[in-house]
């Protein structure tokens, strides 16, 4: 079986199982995005999650909440209220923790050269913790991640730890997190939609091929004064609002997968 029929082969697997998530279905905010990745036959979603709030009551090993063994008090994947914290702390008996999860995707590529067009598309949109994984088998997953995550412990066993007052400051804080995380969800799909359009282009039209700008590239040339932390204010603002986590990371991080 050739590369491309095999691709086909994995991706009407993966699209007919069922949703095995608590939620059972495509996060809302989310939707529009994986249906797109969907109808293109380069493309396949793995798993998507579109941003949530959770409070997870259980125990804490170095900070790591372990998911498996612990209860969700509270999951909600639109802006949440104090009131709604404190009526699911009452049911905590062990350390609860507020979390905020920002977007994460995982995407199946046909080839190597799809998941870095998908790559450059996720880092311009402000995922800029994205990275490629290729499998023994060929398999190419874009893992389309950001680390504007937040993680506050509340309760030690059952006892709450902090005040309402704090509680407040820290929903508000999630609550903004949640905003520009969807405003990334937006970026990227619009991102998604041009770079599409011009692998549309450059295929239908061979001759404008080489004289277009390459729809992937590996690093952006540096403004020497911007290296030296001088860049200016409307540069550093502008930067800001792409929404980037990790200033300089232009790059592709491929990492081999063991299995």
């Amino acid at each position: 079986m050739d590369r491309s029929a095999e691709f086909r082969r994995w991706k009407a697997q993966c699209l007919s199982k069922a949703d095995l998530s608590r939620k059972g279905s495509v996060d809302e905010d989310v939707v529009e995005l994986v249906q797109l990745l969907n109808a293109q036959e380069q493309f396949f979603t793995t798993s998507s999650c579109a941003g949530r709030i959770l409070i997870l009551d259980g125990g804490i090993n170095g900070f790591e909440i372990q998911k498996k063994n612990c209860c969700w008090l509270l999951v909600t994947h639109k802006p949440c209220v104090k009131d709604d914290v404190i009526v699911a702390l009452k049911k905590a008996n062990g350390d609860a923790v507020l979390k905020f999860e920002p977007f994460v995707l995982h995407v199946q590529c046909r080839q190597l050269q799809d998941a870095q067009i998908l790559h450059s598309v996720a880092v311009d949109s402000g995922f800029r913790n994205s990275g490629i994984t290729v499998g023994k088998r060929g398999k190419t997953v874009l893992a389309v991640r950001s680390t504007h995550g937040l993680e506050v412990p509340l309760s030690h066993k059952g006892q709450l730890m902090v005040t309402e007052e704090y509680i407040d400051f820290l929903l508000n804080v999630a609550n903004q997190k949640m905003e520009e995380n969807k405003k990334r969800i937006g970026r990227f799909y619009n991102c998604l939609q041009r770079a599409l359009e011009r692998a549309a282009l450059s295929n239908s039209h061979p001759q404008i091929k080489e004289k277009s700008h390459p729809s992937y590239t590996h690093k952006k040339k540096r403004n020497p004064e911007k290296a030296d932390g001088k860049g200016t204010g409307e540069e550093n603002a502008e930067e800001l609002e792409n929404g980037g986590d990790h200033p300089g990371i232009d790059d592709v991080s491929t990492f081999p997968e063991d299995a």
